[in-house]
């Protein structure tokens, strides 16, 4: 196998300790959320569950490119480059039709040290892999649900054909210069040993990376028993133990910006708060402004002072690191985050 397994490990390498870097002036990721919208139906996801049980997500289904470019011409005004610019969100970024085209033009702006995509890979074919790497594409996750035909349809609801799907993965492989390519499977798509042990045979010489992440109970709506299957020691997506969060991390570091413009200030689909509007207000402006500032300092005195969506979430607890535990820096951090006025 070509491939380096990272189960078990943080999968974007090693994470700088955040409690030495704040306050940033720049945001370390900036996930834009093309769109709302998924070809699958995954049973652990939120598209598994009835839309109008989604809760608000986004007043737009798909991210206006005009928009998207007026976001990434406002991240020229931070005063570093952004760490990571990735897309993501609720839903598969290669629906949107203009993907190549937003990777292209972060790229030509130089704003980000990194340009990711996580994706299903179903439409990944070759000429989408030629448009995404011609555009600058530095790295691209792709996420399984199974290792064969019959366990897609059985997760996903979704028919493929997995030989075609292998080649269309190995094609971005040997086509993908400089860039990176993350292979990663979910492990209740993975019957037993022999599967997993299937699993790296099939694609550990076809990416530089590959990993078994966990299935977590993060979206509320979701049956997880069933899911999950019977009790066993509780550990994250990444395979770390477990650990209380006093102090929720991503609004110090990250920023995501939704379909509609609208700023959250983590990856949690029940917003806590909305931190500001791209439509009217610049993403620098955003990242410093009062709202964002003030939702820090209310997270220092602890997750569960901050609101019920905060108190209640299971994002963090099943994605956090070590490298960004705050706990021991809240009073030194309150005093760096004061809500002037």
């Amino acid at each position: 196998m070509k491939a380096k397994d990272i189960s078990g490990q943080a999968p974007g390498g090693r994470r700088t300790k955040l409690a030495e870097a704040l306050p940033l002036d720049t945001p370390f990721v900036v996930q834009i959320f093309p769109v709302y919208a998924c070809n699958f139906t995954c049973h652990y996801c939120i598209f598994s569950i009835d839309k109008k049980k989604h809760g608000f997500i986004s007043d737009e289904v798909v991210m206006d490119l005009s928009l998207y470019k007026k976001c990434v011409d406002d991240m020229t005004a931070f005063p570093h480059k952004i760490k990571v610019l990735r897309f993501v969100g609720i839903g598969e970024p290669l629906l949107h039709k203009h993907i190549a085209e937003m990777i292209q033009y972060a790229a030509s702006k130089n704003i980000a040290e990194r340009i990711e995509l996580l994706t299903n890979g179903l439409l990944l074919t070759p000429p989408m892999s030629d448009k995404l790497l011609a555009a600058g594409l530095s790295r691209l996750v792709v996420s399984l649900q199974g290792i064969t035909a019959e366990k897609y349809k059985e997760i996903c609801g979704v028919t493929i054909d997995m030989s075609q799907f292998i080649d269309n993965l190995r094609y971005f492989f040997h086509h993908k210069g400089q860039a990176q390519m993350y292979i990663k499977i979910i492990d209740c798509a993975l019957k037993d040993k022999e599967e997993e042990r299937q699993f790296f045979q099939l694609f550990g010489d076809i990416c530089d990376t590959l990993a078994v992440e966990h299935a977590v109970p993060i979206h509320s709506g979701v049956d997880y028993k069933t899911i999950l299957g019977k009790e066993k020691m509780p550990v994250t997506q990444f395979g770390l133990p477990v650990s209380e969060v006093k102090i929720c991390p991503q609004p110090f570091f990250t920023m995501q910006i939704n379909p509609d413009g609208k700023v959250v200030p983590c990856y949690s689909f029940e917003y806590p708060q909305i931190m500001g509007n791209c439509h009217d207000q610049s993403v620098c402006e955003i990242w410093n402004g009062k709202p964002y500032r003030q939702f820090r300092c209310l997270m220092l005195d602890g997750i569960q002072n901050v609101g019920v969506v905060c108190a209640h979430c299971n994002i963090i607890k099943y994605r956090l690191f070590p490298e960004d535990v705050l706990n021991e820096d809240a009073e030194r951090l309150k005093k760096l985050y004061g809500t002037d006025e």
